[in-house]
Protein backbone atom coordinates (compact mmCIF):
# COMPACT_ATOMS: atom_id res chain seq x y z
CA UNK A 1 0.00 0.00 0.00
CA UNK A 2 1.19 3.51 -0.81
CA UNK A 3 1.71 5.06 2.61
CA UNK A 4 0.24 8.47 3.31
CA UNK A 5 -2.40 8.31 0.58
CA UNK A 6 -6.07 8.28 1.61
CA UNK A 7 -8.88 8.12 -0.94
CA UNK A 8 -12.57 8.61 -0.17
CA UNK A 9 -14.36 6.38 -2.66
CA UNK A 10 -17.80 4.78 -2.84
CA UNK A 11 -20.17 4.33 -5.80
CA UNK A 12 -18.05 6.15 -8.40
CA UNK A 13 -15.78 3.13 -8.89
CA UNK A 14 -15.53 -0.33 -7.36
CA UNK A 15 -12.61 -0.79 -5.00
CA UNK A 16 -11.09 -3.76 -6.83
CA UNK A 17 -10.68 -1.70 -9.99
CA UNK A 18 -9.46 1.28 -7.98
CA UNK A 19 -6.78 -0.77 -6.19
CA UNK A 20 -5.50 -2.06 -9.52
CA UNK A 21 -4.73 1.57 -10.38
CA UNK A 22 -3.67 2.90 -6.97
CA UNK A 23 -2.85 0.80 -3.90
CA UNK A 24 -3.93 3.30 -1.27
CA UNK A 25 -6.00 3.42 1.90
CA UNK A 26 -9.63 3.60 0.78
CA UNK A 27 -12.26 5.06 3.06
CA UNK A 28 -16.05 5.39 2.62
CA UNK A 29 -17.63 8.50 1.06
CA UNK A 30 -16.46 11.49 3.08
CA UNK A 31 -18.64 13.36 5.52
CA UNK A 32 -17.96 16.43 7.66
CA UNK A 33 -14.73 15.98 9.62
CA UNK A 34 -13.32 13.05 7.62
CA UNK A 35 -10.73 15.17 5.80
CA UNK A 36 -9.53 16.51 9.16
CA UNK A 37 -9.23 12.97 10.52
CA UNK A 38 -7.25 11.86 7.47
CA UNK A 39 -4.78 14.69 8.03
CA UNK A 40 -4.50 13.78 11.72
CA UNK A 41 -3.81 10.18 10.68
CA UNK A 42 -0.81 11.32 8.62
CA UNK A 43 -2.16 11.59 5.10
CA UNK A 44 0.08 13.54 2.74
CA UNK A 45 -2.19 13.11 -0.29
CA UNK A 46 -5.98 12.96 -0.03
CA UNK A 47 -8.22 11.92 -2.90
CA UNK A 48 -11.75 13.21 -2.44
CA UNK A 49 -13.96 11.42 -4.94
CA UNK A 50 -17.20 10.46 -3.20
CA UNK A 51 -18.86 12.22 -0.28
CA UNK A 52 -22.23 12.38 1.40
CA UNK A 53 -24.76 15.00 0.32
CA UNK A 54 -28.06 14.56 2.08
CA UNK A 55 -27.77 11.77 4.65
CA UNK A 56 -25.09 13.54 6.71
CA UNK A 57 -23.16 16.83 6.80
CA UNK A 58 -21.04 17.29 3.70
CA UNK A 59 -17.29 17.92 3.68
CA UNK A 60 -16.68 21.50 4.78
CA UNK A 61 -14.61 23.95 2.77
CA UNK A 62 -12.67 24.93 5.87
CA UNK A 63 -11.41 21.40 6.52
CA UNK A 64 -10.07 21.15 2.97
CA UNK A 65 -8.39 24.53 3.37
CA UNK A 66 -6.90 23.43 6.71
CA UNK A 67 -5.48 20.33 5.03
CA UNK A 68 -3.92 22.46 2.29
CA UNK A 69 -2.38 24.79 4.87
CA UNK A 70 -0.89 21.72 6.57
CA UNK A 71 0.91 20.87 3.34
CA UNK A 72 -1.39 18.03 2.28
CA UNK A 73 -2.25 17.78 -1.40
CA UNK A 74 -5.99 17.37 -1.89
CA UNK A 75 -7.24 16.06 -5.23
CA UNK A 76 -10.93 16.13 -6.17
CA UNK A 77 -12.89 14.51 -8.97
CA UNK A 78 -16.07 12.80 -10.09
CA UNK A 79 -18.59 13.63 -7.37
CA UNK A 80 -18.24 15.63 -4.15
CA UNK A 81 -14.57 15.94 -5.03
CA UNK A 82 -15.37 17.67 -8.31
CA UNK A 83 -17.68 20.11 -6.55
CA UNK A 84 -15.16 21.06 -3.88
CA UNK A 85 -12.28 21.28 -6.35
CA UNK A 86 -14.23 23.65 -8.58
CA UNK A 87 -14.86 25.86 -5.54
CA UNK A 88 -11.37 25.67 -4.06
CA UNK A 89 -8.91 25.18 -6.93
CA UNK A 90 -7.81 28.82 -6.76
CA UNK A 91 -6.77 28.12 -3.15
CA UNK A 92 -4.75 25.01 -3.87
CA UNK A 93 -7.11 22.05 -4.25
CA UNK A 94 -6.45 20.06 -7.41
CA UNK A 95 -9.27 19.08 -9.76
CA UNK A 96 -9.27 16.30 -12.32
CA UNK A 97 -11.70 15.28 -15.03
CA UNK A 98 -14.61 16.45 -17.13
CA UNK A 99 -17.11 16.85 -14.28
CA UNK A 100 -14.71 19.09 -12.38
CA UNK A 101 -14.14 21.18 -15.51
CA UNK A 102 -17.89 21.48 -16.12
CA UNK A 103 -18.46 22.81 -12.59
CA UNK A 104 -15.45 25.09 -12.82
CA UNK A 105 -16.66 26.59 -16.09
CA UNK A 106 -20.26 26.94 -14.91
CA UNK A 107 -21.67 24.38 -17.34
CA UNK A 108 -22.88 22.46 -14.29
CA UNK A 109 -24.18 24.21 -11.19
CA UNK A 110 -26.51 22.01 -9.14
CA UNK A 111 -25.20 19.49 -6.59
CA UNK A 112 -27.77 16.93 -7.72
CA UNK A 113 -25.96 16.53 -11.06
CA UNK A 114 -23.67 14.03 -9.30
CA UNK A 115 -26.04 12.73 -6.63
CA UNK A 116 -27.30 9.15 -6.72
CA UNK A 117 -28.77 6.45 -4.53
CA UNK A 118 -26.43 3.59 -3.61
CA UNK A 119 -26.32 0.53 -1.40
CA UNK A 120 -24.67 1.67 1.86
CA UNK A 121 -22.87 -1.66 2.32
CA UNK A 122 -21.65 -2.47 -1.19
CA UNK A 123 -21.71 1.07 -2.68
CA UNK A 124 -23.39 -0.36 -5.78
CA UNK A 125 -25.29 2.49 -7.51
CA UNK A 126 -29.08 2.12 -7.43
CA UNK A 127 -29.83 5.21 -9.53
CA UNK A 128 -28.09 7.10 -12.29
CA UNK A 129 -26.43 10.49 -11.68
CA UNK A 130 -27.55 13.22 -14.03
CA UNK A 131 -24.00 13.76 -15.31
CA UNK A 132 -24.01 10.19 -16.62
CA UNK A 133 -27.44 10.60 -18.19
CA UNK A 134 -26.27 13.78 -19.93
CA UNK A 135 -23.20 12.01 -21.30
CA UNK A 136 -25.24 9.03 -22.49
CA UNK A 137 -27.73 11.33 -24.23
CA UNK A 138 -24.85 13.13 -25.96
CA UNK A 139 -23.43 9.81 -27.13
CA UNK A 140 -26.84 8.63 -28.37
CA UNK A 141 -27.30 11.90 -30.24
CA UNK A 142 -23.81 11.71 -31.79
CA UNK A 143 -24.47 8.09 -32.83
CA UNK A 144 -27.73 8.99 -34.54
CA UNK A 145 -29.83 6.89 -32.19
CA UNK A 146 -32.05 9.88 -31.32
CA UNK A 147 -32.48 13.41 -32.58
CA UNK A 148 -31.93 16.69 -30.78
CA UNK A 149 -35.60 17.14 -29.85
CA UNK A 150 -35.82 13.72 -28.21
CA UNK A 151 -32.51 14.31 -26.42
CA UNK A 152 -33.85 17.55 -24.95
CA UNK A 153 -37.10 15.88 -23.93
CA UNK A 154 -35.25 13.07 -22.17
CA UNK A 155 -32.92 15.49 -20.41
CA UNK A 156 -35.88 17.55 -19.20
CA UNK A 157 -37.53 14.35 -17.98
CA UNK A 158 -34.38 13.33 -16.10
CA UNK A 159 -34.00 16.74 -14.50
CA UNK A 160 -37.61 16.60 -13.35
CA UNK A 161 -37.04 13.40 -11.38
CA UNK A 162 -35.81 13.35 -7.79
CA UNK A 163 -32.25 11.99 -7.86
CA UNK A 164 -32.99 8.57 -6.23
CA UNK A 165 -35.57 7.94 -8.99
CA UNK A 166 -33.22 8.61 -11.90
CA UNK A 167 -32.80 5.37 -13.80
CA UNK A 168 -32.92 5.04 -17.56
CA UNK A 169 -36.24 3.18 -17.31
CA UNK A 170 -37.74 5.97 -15.20
CA UNK A 171 -36.38 8.70 -17.46
CA UNK A 172 -37.92 7.09 -20.54
CA UNK A 173 -41.20 6.54 -18.68
CA UNK A 174 -41.26 10.22 -17.68
CA UNK A 175 -40.76 11.20 -21.32
CA UNK A 176 -43.62 9.05 -22.64
CA UNK A 177 -46.18 11.08 -24.57
CA UNK A 178 -43.62 13.84 -25.18
CA UNK A 179 -41.40 12.08 -27.73
CA UNK A 180 -41.72 9.45 -30.44
CA UNK A 181 -42.16 6.01 -28.80
CA UNK A 182 -39.69 4.43 -31.25
CA UNK A 183 -37.06 7.04 -30.35
CA UNK A 184 -37.59 6.31 -26.66
CA UNK A 185 -37.29 2.57 -27.22
CA UNK A 186 -34.10 3.03 -29.23
CA UNK A 187 -32.59 5.20 -26.53
CA UNK A 188 -33.46 2.74 -23.78
CA UNK A 189 -31.84 -0.09 -25.73
CA UNK A 190 -28.79 2.08 -26.39
CA UNK A 191 -28.46 3.00 -22.71
CA UNK A 192 -28.70 -0.66 -21.77
CA UNK A 193 -25.58 -1.46 -23.79
CA UNK A 194 -23.66 1.79 -24.16
CA UNK A 195 -24.41 3.94 -21.12
CA UNK A 196 -21.59 6.37 -20.34
CA UNK A 197 -20.28 6.31 -16.77
CA UNK A 198 -18.65 9.73 -16.59
CA UNK A 199 -18.18 9.55 -12.83
CA UNK A 200 -16.24 6.29 -13.08
CA UNK A 201 -14.08 7.67 -15.90
CA UNK A 202 -13.19 10.73 -13.84
CA UNK A 203 -12.56 8.68 -10.71
CA UNK A 204 -10.04 6.55 -12.60
CA UNK A 205 -8.34 9.66 -13.97
CA UNK A 206 -8.01 10.98 -10.43
CA UNK A 207 -6.52 7.73 -9.19
CA UNK A 208 -3.95 7.80 -11.98
CA UNK A 209 -3.17 11.42 -11.11
CA UNK A 210 -2.69 10.57 -7.43
CA UNK A 211 -0.55 7.55 -8.34
CA UNK A 212 1.83 9.87 -10.22
CA UNK A 213 1.89 12.31 -7.31
CA UNK A 214 2.64 9.54 -4.83
CA UNK A 215 5.41 8.27 -7.06
CA UNK A 216 7.04 11.67 -7.15
CA UNK A 217 6.10 12.28 -10.77
CA UNK A 218 4.17 15.44 -11.55
CA UNK A 219 1.08 14.47 -13.58
CA UNK A 220 1.12 15.49 -17.26
CA UNK A 221 -0.20 18.86 -18.30
CA UNK A 222 -3.31 17.32 -19.82
CA UNK A 223 -4.59 16.81 -16.28
CA UNK A 224 -6.43 19.79 -14.87
CA UNK A 225 -4.78 21.31 -11.81
CA UNK A 226 -4.95 24.61 -9.92
CA UNK A 227 -4.62 27.65 -12.09
CA UNK A 228 -4.65 25.71 -15.38
CA UNK A 229 -7.31 26.00 -18.03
Amino acid sequence: MTRGVVVFLGPSCDHATARAVLDAEYRPPAKRGDITRAVEDGARIIGLIDGVFFQDCAVAHREVLAALRAGVRVVGASSMGALRAAELDSLGMEGVGEIYRAYREGRLVADDEVALLFDPETYVPLSEPLVNIRATLQEALASGVIGADTARTLLDAARGLYFPDRTYDMVVEAAEGKADPEDLARFLAFAGEHAVDRKREDALLALEYIRDLAGGVEPPGSMVSPGSS
